[in-house]
C-alpha cells in the first residue's frame, strides 16, 4: 500500500507547475525559480519517506520547495514551535537518518553544520502553511493542499485494492512460513536418514518401468567397493554392459546356467577393459541374487536382462543367508 501511495503522490506532484519565486532577503529566501523547476523534474521522487509508519517530508526538501535556505526555514519553524506538536514534526534518530542515506543513496545537501533533519507529517505540512509567508509560500501551499486532497480521494476510491494487496501480502507471509516449516522437516528427515543409514529394503517395478528398474540395479552396483556376485541363470551380453559401470577395481563373479549364451571370448573381452570377471556355472538355483561386498544380498524377482519387462519386486535379505547360498551353489 505504501508504494502505491507514494507512486500516486509523486505523479500528482509532477503534474503541478511550480512558479513564482520572490526575493525574500529578510527571511533568507533565495531566488529559486529555476532551481525549483529542476527539482520538480529530477528529484521529487526521492522526497517522500516512510518513517515510523508515516509518510513524511524532510526539512531540507521542504526548504527547497518553499524557496528557503534550510537554516532559515528551521528558524521560522522554531519561532513558531508551539504550533508543531510531536505528531506534526519530529527529529530523526541517527539510525533513521542513516537508513535514508543508505536506501536513497544520496548525501545531505543542506550545507553548514550537519544534524539529524526534522520530519514533517501531513499535519505538520499543513501547519507550515500558516507560518511561511510570501507569494511563493502561498503558491506552494496551495499545491500541497490540492495534492493531499487528491491523494486522500485516490486512497478512498481504491481502498478495495489496498485491502486485496494486504490479503495477498498476508497469504504470501503464511505461505513462506509453511514452506519454511516443510523445508525444515525435510532437512530433519534427511539428517535422520544419514544418521541411521536408512536404506530401501524392498520395492516393486511394474511392466514398462524398464529405465527405473535398471537405474535401481545400477545403484546397487555403484555401491560395491570390492566385489559383486551375481547369481542368475540367464546372463547375456546386456548384463555385462551393465556390470561394466562398476567402480574400478571391483571384482565380478557370475554364477549362471551352463547353457548361457556367454562365451569365453565374451569374458576375455570384458576383462580386457573392466577386470576382473569370473564366470562359474551352476544348476542348483532358480531365483536371482545379487551380493555386494559380501555384506548385502538382494533377492530379485526377475532376470537382470528382463528388468521392467514385466512386474517384479526386489527385497534385501538377512546377510546371514550369504554364506549359506554360496555353499550350496
Amino acid at each position: 500500500m505504501t508504494y502505491l501511495f507514494l507512486l500516486f503522490f509523486f505523479t500528482i506532484i509532477q503534474a503541478r507547475c511550480w512558479t513564482g519565486a520572490e526575493n525574500q532577503k529578510s527571511l533568507g529566501v533565495r531566488g529559486m525559480e529555476n532551481e525549483i523547476s529542476i527539482l520538480e523534474e529530477n528529484s521529487i521522487r526521492s522526497k517522500i519517506h516512510v518513517i515510523r509508519g508515516q509518510q513524511v517530508m524532510l526539512d531540507f526538501d521542504l526548504a527547497q520547495i518553499y524557496g528557503y535556505e534550510t537554516k532559515n526555514f528551521n528558524r521560522q519553524v522554531k519561532n513558531n514551535i508551539e504550533r508543531f506538536d510531536s505528531d506534526f514534526m519530529f527529529q530523526l534518530s541517527d539510525s533513521e537518518f542513516e537508513e535514508i542515506l543508505r536506501c536513497k543513496n544520496f548525501t545531505s545537501s543542506w550545507g553548514g553544520t550537519r544534524y539529524n533533519p526534522y520530519a514533517f507529517t501531513e499535519q505538520g505540512i499543513y501547519m507550515l502553511m500558516t507560518v511561511l509567508k510570501g507569494d511563493l509560500a502561498v503558491t506552494q501551499s496551495k499545491m500541497l493542499i490540492r495534492t493531499f486532497k487528491e491523494m486522500k480521494h485516490f486512497i478512498q476510491n481504491n481502498s478495495h485494492i489496498f485491502t486485496e494487496l494486504d490479503n495477498i501480502k498476508k497469504h504470501l507471509v503464511i505461505s513462506d512460513i509453511h514452506q519454511t516449516e516443510t523445508d525444515k522437516k525435510v532437512d530433519e528427515l534427511f539428517a535422520l536418514m544419514d544418521k541411521y543409514n536408512i536404506k530401501e529394503t524392498q520395492g516393486v517395478f511394474f511392466q514398462g518401468q524398464i529405465f527405473d528398474a535398471y537405474a535401481k540395479f545400477e545403484s546397487f552396483l555403484a555401491a560395491a567397493k570390492k566385489e559383486i556376485i551375481l547369481i542368475d541363470n540367464y546372463v547375456d551380453l546386456s548384463i555385462l554392459q551393465r556390470l561394466a559401470k562398476k567402480k574400478k577395481g571391483v571384482n565380478v563373479i557370475i554364477y549362471t546356467d551352463p547353457k548361457t549364451k556367454l562365451t569365453a571370448q565374451d569374458v576375455q573381452t570384458f576383462n580386457a577393459q573392466y577386470p576382473a570377471l569370473t564366470l562359474n556355472f551352476t544348476t542348483k538355483t532358480h531365483d536371482r541374487f545379487l551380493i555386494i561386498d559380501n555384506s548385502t544380498i538382494y533377492h530379485i524377482g526377475a532376470s537382470l536382462k528382463d528388468l521392467g519387462k514385466k512386474c517384479f519386486c526386489f527385497d534385501v535379505l538377512d546377510p546371514g543367508y550369504i554364506s549359506m547360498i554360496l555353499k550350496n551353489l
